[in-house]
């Protein structure tokens, strides 16, 4: 007998937002937890124990969670000198290169939009 063991990715944030919106939607509807369940499984494509748990985690939830949009990698060819200031200016505010890059990345967008 052979057993295949096939692992699926995790959910991004932005989908387990999606999910736990949905479930909340879900716990309005339905007074009864298992047609609830039922209904998650058959619109989100996930097992009966996920979509328990999500609906577990949506009754706490007094408003929707916000969903977050869908990060993807990005390269860029940087000098040396530049990829160390940023790393050590990163790790002095505690945050992920990732958020700092993007962080300033609004910040210029934003002000270039002011701009006529």
């Amino acid at each position: 007998m052979v057993v295949y063991i096939c692992r699926m990715p995790r959910a991004s944030e932005a989908l387990k937002a999606k999910r736990l919106n949905r479930a909340r939607h879900l716990l309005q509807r339905f007074e009864y937890l298992p047609d609830g369940v039922s209904r998650m499984v058959r619109d989100s494509a996930i097992s009966p124990r996920q979509a328990y748990r999500y609906l577990q985690q949506a009754r706490g939830l007094k408003q929707p969670v916000p969903v977050s949009d869908t990060k993807i990698a990005f390269t860029v060819k940087l000098s040396g000198k530049l990829v160390k200031q940023v790393r050590a200016h990163a790790k002095q505010v505690r945050v992920s290169l990732s958020e700092l890059v993007s962080r300033a990345l609004w910040a210029l967008l934003a002000r270039r939009r002011g701009r006529g």
